[in-house]
């Protein structure tokens, strides 16, 4: 049985739709209306943000609020290294999706030998760089972050010496770049993506699996062939934005994406992940209950949330 910590991480900087930093108050809320007592089983930490910046002006436009995105990789990477190095599982449950970068820096920092695999599930890749971004918003940055790619064979802009060195940060937390190979890396339920980002899909082999294939073969066999491919990989992560579900119930999310799983399909995916001892964090991210209404998002996050640590008690 695993000692789990919640590593709650309200912040919203690096999204471009407001409202993603409540979205772990509403994965609480949710928990009560289901008259639930998970959120005081477990210990937690909670991170301090920079979400207000988002009330100053823009200093860097390839790259929004970097600095703060940088001061925040320092705080949840440190949380994260430190509890695994305490023997507990971490669960991250984080505003918006930059935030995931820093976690895996924190595996990385608390195991600098382990070869890392990372299933993300998400509609976005997030392999857009400062270089190459059509938004400036680093939650699409947190993959290229973690693979340490730049991606200027795709440049669009050219990078002020401060955008620089606060994207490199990124990519060197905690001295080891990259952190896990893009050989290592699954993308599922992929759907909405640049064609900067196909270049380095494209560029470096990454696994997709879409979500017709999770329709078609069944969650469990999807679950078999994924393991089977990370199966040098020593630590799993797993990232589950709900922008994976389709957008006929993902509307609290900052950016839904039709033709995504059904709630079950993530549910029984994840749960399925979960029993493999490899799998050693899982971060829930960009719950935005400003959009949402009657709180479903946040409902659907908490029921994800619950069955996965359930799992995770039975292991």
């Amino acid at each position: 049985m695993k000692n789990i910590k919640l590593i709650e991480v309200p912040s919203e900087i690096g999204a471009g739709t407001r409202g993603a930093s409540l979205g772990i108050e509403a994965i609480k809320i949710a928990a009560l209306d289901f008259m639930s007592n998970f959120f005081i089983h477990f210990p937690s930490e909670k991170i301090q943000t920079e979400n207000k910046l988002l009330y100053e002006p823009i200093e860097s436009p390839y790259a929004k609020r970097i600095k703060g995105i940088s001061a925040i990789y320092e705080r949840v990477g440190k949380a994260v290294c430190d509890t695994m190095k305490n023997n507990f599982f971490p669960i991250v449950l984080s505003g918006d999706h930059s935030t995931a970068g820093a976690t895996i820096a924190g595996i990385k920092m608390a195991k600098p030998k382990s070869k890392v695999g990372v299933i993300w599930i998400d509609a976005h890749a997030d392999l857009h760089t400062p270089y190459t971004t059509p938004s400036g918003n680093v939650h699409g940055m947190s993959l290229a972050a973690t693979i340490n790619e730049n991606n200027k064979d795709c440049a669009v802009h050219e990078l002020d010496e401060e955008t620089t060195k606060y994207w490199n940060s990124l990519k060197n937390l905690g001295k080891i770049a990259p952190k896990v190979l893009p050989e290592d890396v699954v993308l599922i339920s992929l759907r909405d993506y640049e064609k900067e980002e196909r270049y380095l899909i494209e560029k470096h082999g990454m696994k997709v699996v879409t979500t017709k294939e999770v329709r078609t073969k069944g969650p469990e066999n999807v679950v078999r062939a994924v393991l089977r491919y990370l199966a040098d990989c020593t630590d799993i992560y797993i990232s589950f934005d709900v922008d994976s579900l389709d957008s006929s119930i993902s509307k609290g999310t900052g950016t839904p994406v039709s033709n995504g799983l059904r709630e079950r399909e993530a549910e029984d995916l994840i749960s399925k992940f979960m029993q493999n001892r490899k799998v050693c964090c899982f971060e829930i991210t960009e719950v935005n209950p400003t959009l949402d209404k009657e709180n479903l998002m946040a409902e659907i996050a908490f029921n994800i949330l619950q069955r996965s640590v359930n799992v995770l008690l039975m292991n």
